[in-house]
């Protein structure tokens, strides 16, 4: 599986809503990897969860309270993550920012 768009240009890449303060930009993605762009606004909750790709994510702005496994860390602009897989991670935004998220193999259930 390959995206077509080998290109993915922010005004035409569109934004979807997940609902209580949560958006998301799919970007390039094959079988093996994806970019993934997070929206969040103050306060809203990635909630606790796990999955079994391996996920890299930079926080691009805004600053979050970031759990992975037992461990809880404030993070903001230029700080980072590696969240193993079937490790539960989650975060509550403090001031409204953005992930960007890598996951392999890509999301399935993204698409």
């Amino acid at each position: 599986m390959l995206q077509n768009n080998l290109f993915q240009i922010d005004a035409e890449t569109p934004w979807q809503d997940l609902g209580n303060g949560i958006k998301r930009q799919i970007y390039g993605y094959d079988d093996k990897i994806m970019l993934v762009k997070a929206k969040f606004e103050a306060e809203a909750v990635g909630v606790l969860h796990e999955h079994h790709h391996s996920q890299v994510t930079y926080v691009e702005s805004g600053v979050f309270e970031m759990t992975i496994g037992e461990e809880k860390r404030i993070i903001k602009k230029g700080d980072g993550f590696y969240a193993p897989p079937h490790v539960w991670h989650g975060c509550v935004c403090i001031e409204p920012g953005i992930l960007i998220d890598v996951f392999s193999p890509h999301r399935e259930d993204f698409l």
